[in-house]
Parts: structure tokens; sequence; C-alpha cells
């Protein structure tokens, strides 16, 4: 059996196991995938919404910056754990959609613990506050285990909703666009990206039975073509087509 068919089959069973209701239980993890050919520039994590199914490059865990992704973990927190407040909710929302820096400034001088209360609860092991949220780290797996945990446990949190519908251009005037975003069936997305150095970018989003997170040590282009070239058609196999 190829690489790129074991990965296909196990994804497609994970999706069956998903509707068939029996998400609760313990499901057996495939152990005959290899991953496949990624160049070490990016990290790639896919995941069905049964717990333990799913695939990565051989990186996936691997500690990465994590850039405007810990948007989410900070969002995650003041939204369930925070004072409840409607500026909260506003600076949660911009950061999403948007990726205001300024609201997450705002948020995390509000709730400096954030990033690693949420690692801690959802079992982020990769996942570091640093102190500030742009000093943070995260993995793609550690990315798309949070995500497919919120749309089993809490499929109407707002961060999904935001996700959704994200504004064209980021506060700093950046396209939103690349990455996981480019894939079949994607509902919503998250991005990252570095404004200093070398380039750096993430993205992250989740559709109809998976949830997926990338991080590249490269430019958005040079994301999108890695992620597009493996997993166009897994992505579209794994998901039912929309009527």
């Amino acid at each position: 059996m190829g690489c790129r068919t074991g990965v296909l089959a196990a994804l497609i069973a994970g999706a069956c196991l998903a509707g068939s209701g029996t998400a609760g239980a313990a499901q057996p993890v495939p152990t005959d995938i290899q991953p496949l050919d990624v160049p070490d520039r990016t990290s790639i994590s896919v995941r069905t919404l049964v717990p333990g199914v799913g695939w990565g490059t051989a990186n996936e865990t691997e500690e990465r910056a994590a850039l405007s992704i810990s948007k989410l973990y900070i969002a995650d927190y003041a939204l369930r754990h925070g004072d409840g407040s409607a500026g909260d909710r506003d600076l949660c929302e911009r950061m999403i959609r948007k990726s205001d820096d300024a609201a997450a400034d705002r948020l995390s001088a509000k709730y400096p613990k954030a990033i690693d209360a949420v690692a801690a609860e959802y079992g982020l092991t990769a996942t570091h506050g640093g102190g500030d949220w742009e000093l943070s780290s995260t993995s793609t797996a550690d990315v798309a285990d949070f995500l497919a945990a919120k749309v089993r446990a809490d499929p109407d949190s707002p961060i999904l909703a935001w996700m959704e519908e994200p504004a064209e251009r980021a506060a700093d005037g950046t396209r939103q666009d690349w990455g996981t975003a480019r894939l079949p069936q994607v509902l919503g997305s998250k991005w990252g990206w570095s404004d200093l150095g070398d380039p750096e970018v993430a993205s992250a989003s989740f559709g109809p039975g998976f949830t997926v997170s990338a991080h590249t040590y490269g430019t958005a282009e040079q994301q999108t073509q890695d992620v597009l070239d493996v997993l166009w058609g897994l992505i579209g196999e794994l998901t039912p087509p929309r009527h």
C-alpha cells in the first residue's frame, strides 16, 4: 500500500467513525501510515473528529513560533474563563477575524497565563506562553488537536464562527488567504505570520469532519504549495460533498 493510499484510508475510516456515533469510544490508531513527502520547512497536521485518528508530517510535534495562531488560545481562555465582558468579546473577535495585535496585547496583559492555562487544559505539550503572546510557541499537532476538541465539544464557540468570517485583510493590511484555507471543504481559518526576520507563516482551518494546521519557515506562497501538494486530494476524499 502506497503512502498516499494508506493515509487516505485511515482518514476516511476516521471520518466514518465520527459519523457513526462512536467518537466517545476508544478507537484503534493506524500504525502503517508513513508521512507524505513534505519539505522540512513545513509542518502539517490533520485530525478527524475521532480522538487519535489523523495524520501529520514527521515534524508535526516540533515546537515552533505560535505567531498569531496563539490568538486562538487567548480567545478561548478569555471567552470561557474571563470576566464575560462585552469588551473582552469584542477584542476576541478582532483577534480572530482581523488578527489584531493591539487586541491581543490588551487581552494578554489582562490574562497573562491564558496560553499556558489552555495548553494544560487541552494537553498541548508543545504550547507555551513565553511571557508574551508574541514569544509563545506551539506545534501544528497541538493546533489541530485544539481545533478538533473545539469542534467536537464546543461547536457553537464564537471562535469557530469568527474563523468562518475572517476579514479579507488583517488589521495590518496583510491579505488572509493562504495555506490550509485553500483546501477544499474548509469552513473557517486563522492565519499567523512574522513581521521580523526571515519569512515565517502559519495557518489553521476546520471543515466538516476534519481540522488541519500548517507552519512554514518560508513565504505564504511556499506554504500554500506544500499544503496543496499533499493534502488537496486527501481532504477532498475525506469530506462529503456539499448539497
